[in-house]
């Protein structure tokens, strides 16, 4: 009774449910190059989304339980580490991005921190600096999303007020 006065119904939040975890399912099985390509939008059937960015960086940052490993470790090929460095700034770039996301970002880098360190120093690269610029770009971007969003909602009242 109280359902649709309270919140959504049971069917909403259902399908949400299931909708997240073919999300999850789909991106668990995916590499380094599909969830790029997730990420940069090229997959027909799957449509980027907040959700999904969350669910990618969740993979990279999160322990495996079985393992109790990273996805990424020092011994794997520096192809893989530069993959996903890559993806970091792409997931970075996305329009898409929220808080959420920004924040597995930084514990990202906080993880692999010396995994970073070390590709920099051997490939003359300087990931861990772009990591620092592409967090500020994409909060900028947030910032300007929240802006529009706010100018967005006072005009909505505006106009239902006349």
């Amino acid at each position: 009774m109280f359902n649709g006065i309270l919140g959504r119904k049971k069917e909403e939040i259902s399908e949400e449910n299931a909708e997240h975890t073919a999300l999850v399912e789909k991106l668990s099985k995916m590499n380094l190059t599909e969830m790029r390509s997730y990420i940069k939008n090229n997959i027909q059937d799957l449509e980027v989304s907040e959700d999904g960015l969350n669910v990618v960086m969740r993979r990279l940052t999160e322990e495996n339980t079985k393992s109790k490993k990273y996805y990424l470790k020092t011994d794997d090929m520096d192809s893989k580490k530069k993959k996903a460095f890559d993806l970091i700034l792409a997931i970075c770039e996305n329009k898409k991005i929220n808080l959420v996301t920004v924040e597995l970002v930084q514990k990202f880098v906080e993880i692999y921190k010396d995994i970073i360190e070390e590709y920099d120093r051997e490939y003359k690269d300087i990931y861990a600096s772009r990591f620092v610029d592409a967090v500020n770009i994409a909060l900028e971007n947030i910032n300007k999303r929240m802006v529009l969003q706010n100018k967005m909602d006072v005009l909505g009242e505006n106009n239902s007020s006349m």
